[in-house]
């Protein structure tokens, strides 16, 4: 359920405070916690580092991010991919077929030099 329009958006006070502090295009790092923060045009041109459970995630916030939330852009679950042993056929066929392209590359440059 939304948040109602007579509240606004929740906006957490100690991250605009830390903004305020700092120039747009800081390389600085901003470390929160606070997920639910959604993203004003304030926020825009800095580097956040946002909580995902294990770590700070960094994101940067660009013009298209406003109005969304901060844990958005930080996914807090590992994709484990799909399959067994045919994904494991698979992929060793795709790494054998790269590995052989590469060697094909590599001689082709040494027998126009002979």
């Amino acid at each position: 359920m939304a948040r109602s329009l007579k509240k606004g958006p929740y906006v957490d006070q100690n991250l605009l405070k830390k903004i305020k502090n700092l120039k747009p295009g800081d390389r600085v790092i901003i470390k929160t916690w606070c997920r639910a923060c959604v993203i004003t045009p304030e926020m825009v041109g800095f580097t956040f580092g946002v909580h995902n459970g294990k770590e700070h995630i960094p994101v940067f916030v660009g013009e298209e991010m406003v109005g969304h939330r901060l844990g958005e852009f930080s996914p807090t679950r590992k994709f484990v991919k799909h399959g067994g042993r045919m994904q494991r056929e698979m992929e060793a066929a795709q790494a054998q077929a790269e590995t052989a392209s590469a060697q094909a590359a590599k001689e082709a440059p040494e027998a126009n030099k002979k």
